[in-house]
């Protein structure tokens, strides 16, 4: 089931597309991420999801849902923009009153959320005295006044700390079990980390998405790293593994070898077996398909 497909998207600014003829969807309740380098058209897709911006080709629809979509989605762009003279507690309110709240439900809820992303010693604060990652979490905190049933986040870790990354993922993954988020990001790690599906955006086209595991696969094959203690016999045990069964390459040299392979399972079982019957001392092993990272630049670069 999903929440949202975007149809053959297209968006110009004169002559120039930042998004050409674009197509996905977001499943219901999941988490997916937007990626791609500076100029992708990341922010002019989630600008034209979130209703800021008319496409000048193409559909958005929501199968299900009726009305004005800008009711039910929360928006936080990249650079949040507040009135310094209200505090926090009041910026919430108000845009919870916007939102259709009655006042006590805007009260209750803004005391609710402020507690939740990390701000209640800081409610009664004036905005114009907030850091920038306050500002942010102050803006988290707006843009699910609501209870939306899509959550869009343009770069919603870019002012915080490591801290307040690792907070607002803990937030996302609690958020998630209520609504779809769709968030872009150039922390790799995080997506990894928190989403379900990717969308990967270059020069404004798709180039890839979908699950998180579908697109490590695809970017080539497994690998196990291990790594032993020195000695003659972990040397000889190491120069053996070319000749295992399922493996396709063996790179790396001293005492840490990675091995290439396309039977990630029957190969870890029986490397495990050789170095128990061979009594050799493991100091390190990892086992998985390539990182994201290594799948993003493998993307882009192609």
């Amino acid at each position: 089931m999903h929440l949202l497909e975007a149809k053959r998207l297209t968006r110009m600014f004169g002559l120039v597309a930042a998004v050409k003829d674009i197509s996905f969807r977001i499943g219901d309740k999941r988490v997916v991420a937007l990626l791609g380098p500076n100029g992708a058209g990341k922010t002019t897709t989630l600008s034209m999801l979130a209703g800021l911006l008319e496409p000048t080709a193409g559909d958005i629809l929501f199968p299900g849902l009726a009305g004005d979509r800008r009711s039910w989605i929360g928006f936080l762009p990249q650079i949040p923009a507040f009135f310094g003279w209200m505090t926090g507690q009041e910026t919430i309110v108000m845009a919870g009153r916007l939102c259709g709240l009655s006042t006590q439900e805007a009260e209750t809820r803004a005391t609710e959320l402020l507690a939740t992303v990390g701000l209640r010693d800081a409610a009664r604060r004036k905005v114009s005295g907030y850091s920038g990652g306050m500002k942010q979490r102050l803006g988290l905190a707006q843009a699910v006044v609501h209870r939306p049933r899509l959550l869009i986040l343009d770069e919603p870790v870019s002012a915080l700390d490591p801290v307040g990354r690792r907070d607002v993922l803990e937030m996302l993954r609690s958020w998630k079990q209520e609504m779809s988020i769709l968030l872009s990001t150039h922390v790799l790690h995080d997506a990894e980390q928190v989403c379900d599906d990717l969308i990967l955006l270059n020069r404004g086209s798709v180039l890839e998405q979908g699950t998180l595991e579908e697109l490590q696969r695809s970017a080539g094959s497994a690998s196990i790293q291990v790594k032993t203690e020195e000695g003659e016999p972990s040397e000889r045990w190491l120069n053996s593994l070319v000749s295992l069964p399922g493996v396709l390459k063996v790179e790396g040299d001293g005492w840490e070898r990675r091995l290439r392979t396309e039977l990630i399972d029957e190969v870890r079982e029986k490397l495990l077996q050789s170095a128990a019957d061979h009594k050799i001392p493991i100091v390190q092993f990892e086992a998985g398909y390539p990182t994201l990272e290594e799948w993003f630049l493998k993307a882009v670069q192609s």
